[in-house]
């Protein structure tokens, strides 16, 4: 069995707060308005239902543990889900965990509203964790190609202390464009 390190536990808990401040800052931005949120994964969680009281939440996942209000793969096509359903999806600390991020983001992007907001969320500096598959890690430049066709409205990075280049955790906040079809050679990304 596997030893979890110091730095595993102090990146952990660095992740944790800056997830809490990510969605209590975009709460707080969004505080006037109202409607549908879709939080996908939740588990036992309660921390986007409470920071985003003023909207409807539903929650989405895999397994029937903590009895969702839809039960599917994020993945796949849900056909019990209308398109464009959603003012908001929450989908923190999930991406890593799907087997096919391309799939879920273009079904993310099926169900949101024309403009509306995607609040994503997923470890690069962090040890492998469960629940099991934690398949992919992101950098910056992957959640661009991931979010192509949407407008990134946030990029949330927490940087590893003294080690640039190599963050441990970003949040990123989009607004889906139901027209945008990204090529690849349109695509643009940060210098760093």
């Amino acid at each position: 069995m596997a030893t979890v390190s110091q730095a595993d536990e102090e990146f952990l808990a660095m992740t944790r707060e800056h997830i809490s401040r990510f969605l209590r800052r975009t709460a707080q931005r969004l505080a006037a308005c109202s409607g549908k949120l879709l939080e996908i994964g939740s588990q036992d969680r309660s921390e986007v239902r409470q920071c985003f009281s003023n909207y409807s939440v539903e929650t989405f996942d895999i397994v029937d543990t903590h009895q969702p209000t839809h039960l599917g793969d994020i993945t796949k096509h849900n056909a019990s889900i209308p398109e464009g359903s959603y003012d908001c999806v929450a989908c923190m600390e999930v991406i890593e965990h799907t087997l096919d991020p391309f799939g879920a983001v273009r079904e993310m992007r099926r169900i949101l509203k024309q403009s509306g907001l995607l609040l994503i969320s997923a470890p690069l500096n962090l040890r492998i964790h469960g629940p099991l598959p934690d398949c992919w890690r992101f950098t910056e430049h992957g959640f661009r190609v991931l979010l192509r066709d949407f407008e990134i409205l946030e990029f949330d990075i927490l940087e590893s202390p003294g080690r640039d280049l190599f963050p441990v955790h970003y949040n990123v906040l989009a607004k889906s464009d139901k027209f945008r079809h990204t090529a690849d050679a349109d695509l643009s990304f940060r210098w760093i």
